[in-house]
């Protein structure tokens, strides 16, 4: 129910409807248009904007529908229901065209096998009768014409008509040369008189040949006569032209008696075609909106996102601009919007374009709103828009307002949707604020859902300290004194009214003077709110960088808790990695060692001998060492990508990433770490631990290496997801040395844009910002230049 009766006018559903039956190919299908009102069953419309949704891509990615002929034929199959009554034969040709369109369009979906279901449904259990067809078709040909063989009676009388005509056409034109010939002709040919074919006499000459004259020219001195000859013969084609008719209509009579049981199917037939106009209309206009389904819930909730009003968009494509999507949450917590700011800020749009969108998705409609927008169901819409004052009833602008504030008190419950434009304008604002404020309070209490716009101060304070309220505002640039249409939720707008009159150039002195004469609280209400809305931006942007610090402290969280895992998960393989190690130079060494005093023992302790020995001992233990530290100072001035290090404090191992200046990038298990590069020690790949070899980390991480690209598509994404992702991509190209990266966030109306940019612009390893070339996309991309 949508109360007051002109709400839909209001709300702009009535124009909505208009436009729709402009794209309507049939009257049929454009009464049907006029018929459509907002319903409440979920099912009911679920099931149409599922049809109009299936249509939608049936136009935008599949073959044209077959529908080109949609005549009415309901009432001539009620013509036809009439016993002894007959259709003509353009009246059988429209049934003939009509059946054909229902036959195509039947066949067209049994190809597609239930990839349209809704639409199927349209026509589920409808017999294809084509016997109709066919009946027409023997009688009736291609140009809606009855056919000449349609009987055989007809076909003898056609004939016999022909040959009269002939004889008939022969024998005046015998006489006709006669006459010329002796002169007895006025100038001209013959002519058609009272439908007889005459010849054009000489007045004088008119009793020379035996005739009737049917006509005289205006001077007398012509007439036109009939040769008494040529009078039987065309008598005679007349009395076969008669039975002609007869015949014609006896035939016709016949196949209206044929088609009469059909009747009840035709009607059948006429409801398909209406329906799929009807529903190919609603496709059309979603196409021209870019509107999508969005989901249908059964609660009295609303989740509008990147909304835009119908008629605004349409008006704003003709002059290639573009419209402000709005973002707007209605639902159990939030269930009134109190939505303030300054004049033309778009306040009544916002609330506007709520009420026409919820009013479009019940009654069947697609929206211009992203397909993840969700939308409920309400039984009743109330509206208060604009000047209703009445002189036949007696009502001022206020009253009328007050009419209508008592009836939605009475009536309105949790499933109402309440629109309110300009709340309680209209009279002394010292009354009209309290007043409105308990009409609120009122309506709060029966847990309505609604929109209301308002410049009173004591609504916003209200909406500020009462559950279920919640106050949002337009924003606006006080910086160049401009509106921009954009609705933030949380916080309650200033009128901005001084800024906008200084902004116009109304006179200082006026001005002054207005200041003084309003009461301080409230202007310190008005400067509190223009404060408040420039104090919420430095938070927001402080915000963004605590959230980003949090991220970081969270990365850096885990990742040293994945290295201490990492460390206890292969301290036992380390540990015993460097005792085999050591056992085994021990061993080396003690061999050796063994090896001298086994010879010296042998030589029986020859003193030469013995000193020979034990040269050759200190002689091999400084060879190992000098191999050693070759060996070690290889490993450290050789280091790739791709090779196996370990990190000096911990014995961690691990694989290069990649080198930049100073720094080493690591792969230690599933781990990413940065670490000087005099911290590591490259080993050779027989030394790494067998478990740690056997997971190739280096394939994995050569990969993401090669895979990596510093190009960042962020189109599509809100504020916050995009600036998450940019910081991801920014830290994996600062540590892989990347000079630049590249993010594609779209033109748009540059709110993205600038968002990315100023939060880009504090990174201190940004060196500048620059446009992409304009062939290749302009403004629409963002070049990041990194230190």
């Amino acid at each position: 129910m949508i109360y007051p009766t002109n709400a839909a006018d209001k709300l702009g559903f009535t124009e909505i409807k208009e436009l729709l039956q402009t794209y309507c190919l049939s009257d049929m299908g454009a009464g049907l248009v006029q018929k459509i009102q907002p319903m409440n069953k979920f099912d009911q419309i679920y099931k149409y904007l599922r049809q109009a949704h299936e249509f939608k891509e049936i136009l935008k990615n599949d073959s044209p529908l077959p529908i080109r002929d949609l005549y009415n034929i309901k009432v001539l199959a009620e013509k036809a229901r009439v016993e002894g009554a007959f259709l003509n034969e353009e009246e059988f040709f429209h049934i003939l065209l009509s059946l054909n369109t229902v036959f195509a369009v039947i066949n067209y979906f049994n190809e597609r096998g239930g990839l349209y279901p809704n639409l199927e449904a349209l026509f589920e259990h409808l017999p294809v009768e084509k016997g109709i067809v066919k009946h027409i078709e023997n009688v009736i040909d291609q140009k809606g014409k009855i056919k000449p063989n349609a009987s055989r009676e007809l076909q003898d009388l056609t004939f016999s008509i022909a040959k009269a005509e002939s004889e008939s056409r022969k024998k005046i034109d015998q006489i006709f040369k006669n006459a010329r010939d002796n002169n007895w002709t006025a100038d001209g040919n013959l002519t058609i008189r009272d439908g007889r074919l005459c010849i054009p006499l000489l007045a004088e000459n008119k009793r020379k040949i035996k005739g009737f004259i049917h006509d005289e020219s205006a001077s007398g001195q012509t007439v036109y006569m009939e040769p008494e000859d040529v009078f039987a013969l065309n008598n005679q084609v007349r009395d076969l032209e008669f039975e002609k008719r007869r015949e014609i209509i006896r035939i016709l009579t016949v196949l209206t008696d044929l088609l009469r049981p059909f009747v009840p199917l035709l009607v059948s037939y006429h409801g398909l075609l209406t329906k799929f106009d009807f529903v190919r209309a609603k496709a059309l206009l979603a196409i021209d909106l870019e509107a999508e389904m969005p989901e249908l819930k059964k609660e009295a909730t609303i989740n509008l996102v990147n909304a835009k009003h119908p008629l605004l968009l349409l008006n704003f494509k003709k002059e290639n601009q573009t419209v402000v999507p709005l973002n707007v949450k209605i639902d159990e917590t939030d269930r009134v919007i109190v939505v303030s700011g300054p004049n033309a800020g778009g306040k009544s749009v916002c609330m506007k374009t709520v009420g026409l969108l919820q009013l479009m998705v019940q009654a069947g409609l697609l929206i211009p709103a992203d397909s993840h927008s969700s939308v409920g169901i309400f039984r009743q819409v109330f509206a208060d828009i604009g000047d209703d004052q009445s002189i036949e009833s007696d009502l001022s602008t206020y009253s009328a307002h007050l009419s209508k504030m008592k009836y939605f008190v009475e009536h309105s419950d949790a499933k109402t949707l309440v629109l309110i434009d300009e709340f309680g304008t209209g009279t002394d604002p010292q009354f009209g604020g309290p007043i409105a404020e308990a009409v609120l309070e009122s309506l709060n209490r029966k847990k309505i859902r609604g929109v209301i716009t308002t410049h009173y101060s004591n609504l916003k304070v209200f909406a500020n300290a009462n559950e279920g309220l919640e106050n949002a505002s337009m924003l606006f640039n006080n910086v160049e004194m401009k509106p921009m249409y954009i609705l933030e939720m949380g916080k309650p707008g200033s009128s901005y009214a001084f800024e906008i009159a200084q902004k116009i150039g109304l006179p200082q002195q006026v001005l002054q003077a207005a200041k003084n004469k309003i009461g301080v609280q409230q202007k310190k209400v008005d400067t509190l709110l223009v404060d408040l809305e420039r104090d919420k931006k430095a938070l927001l942007e402080s915000k963004i960088e605590v959230d980003k610090k949090e991220r970081r402290y969270k990365s850096l969280l885990e990742e040293n808790e994945k290295l201490k895992a990492y460390l206890e998960e292969n301290k036992k393989t380390i540990l015993k990695d460097a005792k085999l190690q050591a056992q085994n130079i021990i061993r080396d060494a003690n061999k050796l060692i063994e090896n001298t005093i086994a010879e010296i023992k042998n030589t029986k302790a020859d003193k030469e001998k013995t000193q020979e020995l034990r040269n050759n001992l200190q002689h091999e233990l400084k060879k190992n060492e000098v191999k050693e530290v070759s060996r070690q100072k290889a490993v450290e001035s050789e280091l790739h990508q791709g090779d196996w290090v370990k990190v000096l404090e911990s014995g961690a191992v691990g694989i290069v990433m990649d080198i930049t200046k100073d720094n080493v990038i690591l792969a230690i298990g599933e781990l990413r770490s940065v670490v000087k590069r005099k911290r590591v020690q490259k080993i050779e790949s027989r030394e790494v631990p067998k478990e740690i070899r056997k997971s190739s980390y280096s394939s994995q991480i050569s990969d993401s290496i090669a895979q990596f690209k510093p190009e960042l598509d962020v189109r599509g994404m809100r504020g916050e997801e995009a600036l998450y992702e940019i910081e991801k991509y920014l830290d994996k190209s600062l540590m892989m040395g990347f000079p630049s990266m590249k993010v594609i966030h779209g033109k748009g109306d540059g709110i993205l844009r600038k968002l990315i940019r100023d939060y880009l612009k504090k990174y201190p390893q940004v060196t500048r910002l620059e446009d992409e070339h304009l062939d290749r996309g302009g403004d629409g991309i963002t070049y990041v230049y990194l230190d």
